[in-house]
């Protein structure tokens, strides 16, 4: 199975768009609203007339740092043309597939000049891809320089560190795979409190974090510290040790955001220790989430005070990988933005744009840690890595293929608005929001397996006496009894009618799914909604929140919300989102909701 293959459970993508320009008073500056992984970023145009502008697409983690540069740079004179660096934020699997697909631009958002990836071995699979559909490279250097560097590592909170006996004994994925699958959980340490071992790791078919923890993991099954073969994969023992990690899974998704955020408010509630016991993510992510900053936005950087419980970085004794962030420019750019391309790769290599990456966390473009990397910070700089080469394309789509097989599975129950103000029109498709609502919800089935276990519930107001929801297809495996043609079938028949009765039918989908929770499973209900709640007969928010609040170190059902057009509550949907420890994802464009819907089924 390969990343962007349709018989990939996994396929992502995220999108761009441009939305309105205006004017600033005084200067001839333009606004571009850029929906992406980060949400909306202002791009600032400095040139006026006659100008060229360099369009980046960078992987999330580091796309705030890379657009403050751009933004430095641009208005200076190179070839001279004054030249502009437009910087747009998308994950490094979901820019690889649409390259792969060509770069549908009314899908894609605007084409880039440069693409730089969180890790080469995304480059090495846009290669594959383009050679199996007998299509020519897109990128101009077969090992494209370096920006930054990043190795993987294990977050532990502290004290769950210390207890496996870090820093001075080495802790790998053996060590976590064996812990993950003792019914004993945390109390084989002597900390029964913490209940059983929990993971955090994003989905490897889109995020860099989580594709090299995925082949760290068959790496340690394996017992190998050189090349992975396909044979390898097929042994039981090695499926077993797979499936045992996977099994400790809190839920997937699409960036490692969502887990040090929901990290960082447990943290500030008093209870680190109940949300994840781990979670794989880059070293620069570690050491902004110790400082107060889970995001590594810089322009956020002292926002939030540092955490009560410090998270500490294990690196894998049975070996991990690094993330190299190349920087690739793209073969149909013309010369003059080749020749601006390789200028602004100039300006990121300096020292001063270097100091930015290495106050960030990052080490440098030849792999030097910066002053961030501090035992304060939870780093330790001087661990000599136990690096591993990854596997060749053909073998790497072999683990993504055996992961979608042993991962965890799904227990999701869908939950659809269906009030009047969904047949309104979205404003330049053609279509109402509706009409798109349904697009994507069929369209995003694709990304269920046969032994998830998926129901849907439509709601608006009073649809059957008191009651604002209907149950549609009850709860139930995914490829039995036809069950995947009626949830189609049912989702294309959805038609607009009454209010939104919001409050009452979350904590309604919340009980009944924790009535027929999976403890095998990722159990989590996803509500889409175009706006507030109008019921005024329903219970209030405060206690709406107070009934969906997780219980600390419990089986919980999470509450993925989707913000739906521009009149849908975001901060009440955050909240409803953040008390079961899950994420509120905002679709206010409704031409983004196709790709906002498959980010949110990453999470399973």
């Amino acid at each position: 199975m390969t990343l962007s293959g349709q018989e990939s459970r996994r396929r992502r993508r995220t999108w761009s768009f441009i939305g309105a320009v205006v004017l600033a008073a005084g200067l001839i500056v333009a606004l571009r609203l850029v929906t992406s992984d980060g949400g909306d970023q202002a791009e600032e145009v400095k040139c006026g007339g006659e100008s060229l502008q360099l369009r980046v697409a960078s992987s999330p983690e580091k796309a705030g740092i890379v657009k403050q540069l751009a933004g430095e740079y641009s208005g200076r004179t190179v070839a001279g043309t004054c030249v502009d660096v437009l910087v747009q934020s998308k994950s490094s699997g979901a820019a690889m597939q649409a390259l792969a697909g060509g770069w549908n631009e009314a899908a894609d958002g605007p084409r880039p000049d440069v693409w730089t990836p969180a890790a080469s071995g995304w480059a090495t699979l846009l290669r594959q891809r383009l050679a199996a559909q007998d299509r020519p490279d897109v990128l101009l250097e077969q090992q494209p320089p370096s920006l930054a560097n990043a190795p993987l590592v294990i977050a532990m909170p502290e004290p769950m560190a210390k207890a496996l006996g870090w820093p001075g004994q080495g802790i790998g994925w053996r060590d976590l795979a064996a812990l993950a699958t003792d019914p004993a959980g945390w109390a084989k340490y002597g900390h029964p409190e913490w209940g059983a071992f929990r993971l955090g790791k994003t989905n490897p078919n889109l995020s860099t974090s989580g594709l090299n923890a995925t082949i760290g993991t068959y790496f340690a099954a394996t017992g190998t510290s050189s090349d992975l073969t396909a044979p390898d994969l097929d042994k039981p023992e090695v499926k077993s040790f797979v499936g045992g990690v996977e099994q400790s899974i809190v839920h997937y998704g699409d960036t490692t955001l969502t887990f040090l955020s929901n990290l960082l408010q447990a943290d500030d509630r008093g209870a680190a220790l109940s949300y994840v016991s781990a979670v794989a993510v880059e070293e620069n992510s570690l050491i902004g989430y110790n400082q107060g900053n889970p995001t590594n936005d810089p322009a956020k950087l002292g926002q939030h005070p540092r955490p009560k419980v410090p998270v500490v970085a294990v690196y894998p004794a049975d070996g991990t990988l690094n993330s190299d962030h190349p920087y690739a420019v793209l073969n149909w750019a013309d010369d003059p933005r080749r020749q601006v391309a390789a200028d602004f790769l100039a300006f990121l290599r300096s020292d001063d744009a270097q100091k930015r990456f290495l106050d960030q966390g990052f080490r440098s473009w030849d792999n030097k840690p910066g002053p961030q990397a501090t035992v304060d910070n939870g780093v330790l700089p001087e661990t000599k890595l136990n690096l591993i080469r990854p596997p060749s394309p053909p073998v790497l789509d072999l683990v993504l293929k055996s992961w979608a097989e042993l991962r965890k599975k799904a227990n999701v129950l869908l939950v659809v608005d269906v009030s009047g103000s969904m047949g309104d029109s979205a404003e330049g498709t053609g279509k109402s929001k509706m009409d798109l609502a349904k697009q994507a919800a069929v369209s995003a089935l694709g990304e269920f397996g046969d032994r998830d276990q998926v129901g849907l519930w439509m709601f608006s107001t009073k649809l059957e006496g008191d009651q604002d929801h209907r149950e549609l297809v009850p709860i139930g495996p995914v490829g039995q009894d036809g069950r995947r043609d009626a949830l189609r079938s049912r989702l294309e028949g959805l038609t607009p009618q009454g209010g939104t009765g919001l409050y009452d039918t979350s904590l309604a989908a919340h009980e009944y799914l924790k009535a027929r929770l999976a403890p095998d499973a990722i159990n989590a209900v996803v509500v889409l909604t175009d706006g507030r709640n109008e019921d005024p007969g329903s219970l209030d928010l405060d206690n709406l929140i107070s009934r969906l609040q997780v219980e600390s170190g419990s089986e919980t059902v999470r509450m993925f919300t989707i913000a739906y057009g521009g009149d849908a509550d975001q901060d009440v949907l955050k909240r409803m989102a953040e008390a079961t420890q899950a994420a509120e994802y905002d679709s206010s464009k409704p031409d983004t909701i196709n790709q906002v819907f498959t980010a949110v089924i990453s999470n399973f």
